[in-house]
């Protein structure tokens, strides 16, 4: 009997070795399925992990930046969070100093895996970590101050000099050894560069008496000052007073504590210094910051150099001030005024050399041959005058009334102690016995011509204009008034704009304190200043609180790369 078919069937499907072969075709493609469900996990995970180390990257690189004016936490904190991923930061530090900041950060992701459970992974965690580093390796600093004759008033010197102590001091304790340089320019109407400074230029040098420098316009719209560049001297004259007998309040002043103290970082020369500043005179801010840029500009280096040399700076700032932009040092200003420009004095060009209408003649009384006084001398008599004048063919002399004792007021042939026979008792020119030979024996100069600049150091322009030429009219008009003209106020805020704008084009930060300064001088200070956060107007005692602030904030800043 025939077996019926599903019989069959079922025989030759137990035969069949198809059915296995799609058994192993399932195990494969489910492996496969496997490794690429792996495959695709890891790679969510280096996509997380890249994401995350690239963002914490440019977080603590931009958090770094010794230009960042915003805190270094907010600063890493605000990339996250803008990458949407602001739950991962885990921990930011930062340590920071003087030209200085190290900003560490890290963070860490965790990732649900699709595949990897199979394998008993349920997540992955992907860290990242990172730490940027900007520093500077030195610090010049200009300190500009003003010590114009209105600092005198409500007590503005005597609260600036403790706050710029304190300036110096925080400086120096936050530097490293050598690190970095002060430079105190003290500015009035003009600016005492000093004697080792001022003959390393090229100047006019009409006299050696004071150490100024009447800047052109195009001087103020560059940084630096070139060593073959002529410079005009400023002439030494008093406009100020009635002095006479030697002059002291001079245009470009002479005391101790005026002149330009370079390059140091001698805490102690700094106290004493700033310590001994007085008040007197107008107020020129474009000339102190033109000093103070000229401080830093690299074509100082070799005046810094010379004064090395000289024994004027210590031989640890040699080849400073550095280069612009060299990304290893901050260039500071910090410029500070009470005020706001005046006009500046500059004697008349036909009065700043040459020979003047004046002739001198030493006394006994007058050894130094200045018109300083001993009243040692019995028949004591001041240092005389003459007044040449010429009308043609003749030469005649005025003598003014100078003495305690004559009363020779009027024209003669020739200047007072210039007798043909020195021992006539008659002449009024040889009187009290005066002769060459005592002149020689007390080792005074004889009777001459001075020049302009030899008038000037002696007497003031309101005594030569009011004694000396007191046979003419018009002398309030041809010795004072015209004997000198003004660089007004206004053209000289120009100035100051042209120069600040220099400073700040090569990377200078420039910080301003007005100092119960008026609304214009605010304004003045404000625009030179880096920005409006680096401008300070203050009143009272808070002069310290913006030295302060200053000081914390040059921690945080640098050139401009």
């Amino acid at each position: 009997m025939d077996r019926p078919a599903r019989f069959d069937r079922l025989q030759r499907f137990g035969r069949d070795e198809a059915g296995s072969m799609s058994m192993f075709s399932v195990f494969l493609f489910i492996c496969m399925l496997m490794v690429a469900g792996i495959g695709v996990d890891l790679m969510r995970y280096e996509r997380n992990r890249a994401n995350l180390q690239n963002t914490l990257d440019r977080a603590v690189l931009a958090a770094a930046d010794l230009d960042q004016t915003r805190d270094a936490n907010a600063v890493v904190a605000d990339y996250f969070d803008k990458a949407g991923i602001a739950d991962y930061l885990t921990s930011v530090t930062v340590d920071q100093g003087l030209g200085y900041k190290t900003v560490n950060a890290s963070a860490k992701s965790t990732l649900d895996t699709f595949f990897l459970p199979l394998i008993g992974i349920d997540n992955l965690t992907a860290p990242a970590s990172g730490t940027a580093e900007e520093r500077v390796g030195s610090v010049e600093i200009s300190l500009v101050l003003d010590v114009s004759g209105s600092m005198a008033s409500n007590s503005r010197l005597a609260r600036l000099k403790p706050a710029a102590i304190e300036f110096v001091d925080a400086i120096l304790t936050a530097s490293q050894s050598g690190t970095a340089s002060i430079s105190v320019i003290p500015y009035a109407m003009q600016v005492n560069a000093g004697k080792p400074i001022l003959e390393e230029y090229t100047t006019t040098a009409e006299h050696d008496y004071s150490y100024c420098i009447n800047f052109n316009d195009d001087q103020f719209s560059k940084s630096g000052l070139e060593q073959d560049e002529m410079l005009e001297l400023t002439a030494h004259f008093d406009p100020f007073t009635w002095d006479d007998g030697g002059v002291t309040y001079t245009v470009c002043p002479t005391f101790d504590y005026s002149q330009i103290l370079p390059f140091t970082n001698d805490q102690t020369e700094l106290h004493d210094y700033i310590n001994a500043l007085e008040a007197w005179g107008n107020t020129s801010i474009d000339i102190g910051m033109k000093w103070g840029t000229v401080l830093l500009d690299p074509t100082t280096r070799p005046v810094v150099n010379a004064l090395i040399s000289k024994g004027e700076v210590n031989p640890q700032f040699a080849d400073r001030p550095v280069n612009y932009n060299s990304g290893e040092t901050l260039k500071i200003i910090v410029l500070m005024t009470d005020g706001q420009n005046t006009n500046q004095y500059m004697l008349n060009p036909s009065m700043r050399d040459g020979l003047s209408d004046v002739w001198y003649k030493p006394v006994s009384g007058d050894l130094n041959g200045n018109g300083e006084q001993d009243y040692g001398e019995t028949n004591y008599q001041i240092a005389r005058y003459s007044m040449m004048r010429s009308n043609g063919s003749t030469t005649d002399y005025w003598w003014p009334n100078e003495t305690r004792y004559d009363n020779y007021e009027d024209w003669y042939s020739h200047p007072f102690g210039d007798c043909e026979d020195p021992n006539d008792a008659s002449s009024p020119a040889c009187e009290d016995g005066e002769d060459r030979a005592e002149d020689e024996s007390l080792g005074l100069s004889l009777v001459r011509q001075l020049t302009y600049p030899e008038l000037f150091n002696m007497t003031s322009l309101a005594h030569n204009a009011e004694y000396n030429h007191s046979y003419q009219g018009n002398r309030w008009s041809a010795w004072y008034s015209n004997a000198f003209s003004k660089k007004e106020a206004s053209a000289k805020d120009q100035r100051t704009n042209h120069i600040c704008d220099a400073a700040k084009d090569e990377g200078i930060v420039v910080f301003t304190i007005g100092f119960e300064a008026p609304r214009s001088g605010q304004r003045l200070l404000s625009r030179c200043a880096s920005s409006p956060s680096h401008h300070f107007d203050v009143n009272g005692l808070d002069i310290a609180d913006a030295f302060d602030s200053i000081a914390a904030s040059i921690t945080k800043l640098r050139l401009v790369q």
